[in-house]
């Protein structure tokens, strides 16, 4: 055995307990920053083959990383930010409409020609205090307000933190994947088949589901557009960010707008946008996932949908990544637990 294991017990208990109790206190000071952290790396692995189309024309490392980034923040960063300034000015005017007079004068008339409606509005207002209700209103909108100016600042840290990290994952790729196979406890061939899998999840459900769902979303916007619903941008928007859960994401948007214009005696509109949404903007996602995904993710689509749900309740947004990759990484090790026990089963 090498040197360092044949030290008293208690000194290899110590150097675990230390070197455990660094690594946790590690992912407490990362934690703040995981959201950086997810993004550099799905940027670095979605842009792997045109930074390494790059790389060959650029041979120096600092100066083909920086091209790199910023090539990445001209098609990524500031669209996206544009991307988000129109949605959040598009919500604020859905605001605005709702408080609108006429709006209200709509909602009033739904309701008086409504009995039952009435009267089961009337049943739940009469158990409201409504000046508690007012002030436990203003006291949450505050509170809600002080919060998004404290998260508008954190996104734009977030931000540069991701561009930073990124700058390092393209240049220092090579070393830092050479350091993970020197940290991992296997074997040469499973540690390659496991970094291999990682990618592809990362590749498959950052940059597959994203155009998917680019897509279901244009297609919403296109018809939303068509039938005259107002914020045609803030619901494709909506569309293209729940369209990242399978299966029945993009229904969650469309389904109510379509409800809407039905209540609102819209009922042509509405049973198009039904047609529409079920039949096209649904549907296409059967057809992109098995071209876009295909083999890079070798996972049951339930295994898929509890995974990205599961890690978007513990992780949020990040979990649309995370998830899938825990699961990708427990399987990849099951399955190598499983060929070992076989392997040693067959020599005895």
């Amino acid at each position: 055995m090498g040197e360092g294991w044949d030290d008293p017990p208690w000194k290899q208990i110590t150097l675990f307990l230390l070197t455990l109790g660094a690594v946790v206190l590690c992912g407490f000071l990362l934690y703040p920053f995981a959201s950086a952290l997810v993004g550099a790396i799905v940027l670095a692995v979605i842009t792997q083959q045109p930074y390494d189309w790059l790389a060959k024309r650029i041979r120096n490392r600092n100066a083909c990383a920086a091209v790199a980034v910023i090539l990445v923040v001209l098609a990524v960063i500031v669209p996206g930010f544009f991307l988000a300034q129109n949605v959040g000015e598009q919500a604020l005017e859905a605001v605005t409409s709702l408080r609108s007079d006429a709006f209200q004068q709509k909602i009033s008339d739904f309701i008086a020609n409504r009995p039952a409606v009435a009267s089961l509005i009337q049943s739940a207002t009469d158990s409201i205090d409504v000046p508690n209700a007012a002030r436990a209103s203003a006291s949450y909108l505050g509170v809600r307000f002080a919060r998004f100016l404290g998260s508008s600042i954190h996104v734009i840290t977030q931000l540069v933190v991701m561009v930073f990290l990124l700058f390092f994952l393209y240049r220092d790729r090579s070393f830092t994947i050479e350091y993970l196979r020197t940290l991992l406890p296997l074997r040469e061939g499973e540690t390659e088949e496991l970094i291999e899998r990682i990618g592809d999840t990362i590749y498959a459900t950052a940059l597959g589901r994203l155009i998917i769902a680019a897509v279901q979303g244009v297609l919403a916007g296109l018809g939303f557009w068509v039938l005259g619903v107002p914020g045609v941008i803030l619901w494709a928007a909506a569309l293209m960010a729940f369209a990242m859960i399978p299966a029945f994401g993009a229904f969650l948007v469309w389904g109510p707008i379509a409800i809407y214009l039905g209540l609102t005696g819209h009922w042509g509109k509405a049973a198009l946008l039904a047609v529409w949404g079920g039949v096209i903007v649904s549907t296409i996602d059967n057809i992109l996932y098995p071209i876009l995904v295909g083999s890079h993710l070798r996972a049951h689509t339930v295994t898929i949908l509890i995974s990205i749900l599961g890690g978007i309740a513990v992780f949020g947004v990040t979990g649309i990544v995370l998830g899938p990759v825990a699961f990708t990484i427990a399987g990849t090790l099951l399955g190598f637990w499983r060929r070992r026990t076989i392997a040693e089963s067959g020599t005895t």
